[in-house]
């Protein structure tokens, strides 16, 4: 069951299971298409170190019946604003694909904005650095290009898509997060003072090793890049490494 934070942030940042009482809050920003509940099995594996929060983008789930946003920019701001009220405890980030994006540009809000919390550290997974986003226009394409596209990324049981009722479920929200990401253009020089600990599948047909040392010149903090077997959704098969992974980067900020 879905337990959600209270007050009117609820609509977009969930929570899954109840609070660890002590250690840092990590949000966590799902792939175009993708919804909060993609994290749950994450938000149990790291239960003993963080509270796992998940946001949750118009268009989809129980948010059906809202518009969808159609880019960065726009879910940006609105999460930012979303997350000034947790400065109760340490805030990390964590975005996989899409997600990592609108994580980065979350954080240069946060950073940006007097008493805003300041996030201690990103994570971004599955995705080329801001500045070398690859041309694409998927968003702009028939419905089959766009599912064709969520296929070939695999993480969705293709039977699924293959169902005319949950197809014309997720389009909308799938294509508005296409042309959210396909339509993104870093500023230049676009940095954020937060490390970085980026994460990849070493098969992923969606980022090369180059793409994600990219991030580098994004932060002015501490970098490293981890690989992982598995292609754009290495997370499923390889939690429990993924979650060492987040773990050990919460605790080595939290201690300095």
């Amino acid at each position: 069951m879905v337990v959600t934070v209270t007050g009117d942030v609820d609509r977009w940042i969930r929570q899954f299971r109840p609070a660890n009482e002590s250690g840092p809050r990590l949000v966590c920003f799902p792939h175009a298409g993708g919804a909060a509940t993609f994290f749950h099995p994450l938000s149990q594996a790291l239960a003993d170190v963080a509270q796992v929060v998940a946001v949750q983008y118009p268009g989809r789930q129980d948010r059906l019946a809202e518009q969808p946003l159609t880019s960065i920019e726009a879910l940006a701001d609105v999460v930012a604003a979303n997350l000034m009220p947790f400065g109760d405890r340490p805030l990390a980030l964590f975005g996989h694909s899409m997600g990592s994006i609108v994580a980065f540009e979350v954080i240069r809000r946060l950073e940006n904005t007097p008493g805003a919390p300041e996030p201690l550290i990103l994570f971004p997974s599955a995705r080329p650095a801001p500045s070398r986003g690859r041309p694409s226009s998927v968003h702009s394409r028939d419905d089959d290009a766009v599912l064709a596209s969520i296929a070939r990324l695999g993480g969705t049981d293709p039977r699924i898509l293959d169902d005319p009722e949950f197809r014309q479920m997720i389009l909308p929200a799938a294509r508005a997060d296409y042309q959210a990401i396909e339509t993104y253009r870093s500023e230049p020089g676009s940095v954020i003072n937060a490390p970085m600990r980026v994460m990849i599948g070493d098969s992923d047909p969606a980022v090369t090793r180059d793409e994600a040392l990219a991030w580098r010149p994004h932060t002015t903090g501490d970098f490293d890049l981890t690989g992982f077997p598995g292609g754009h959704f290495y997370l499923s098969t390889q939690l429990t490494a993924v979650a060492d992974r987040i773990r050990t980067g919460l605790l080595g900020v939290a201690t300095r």
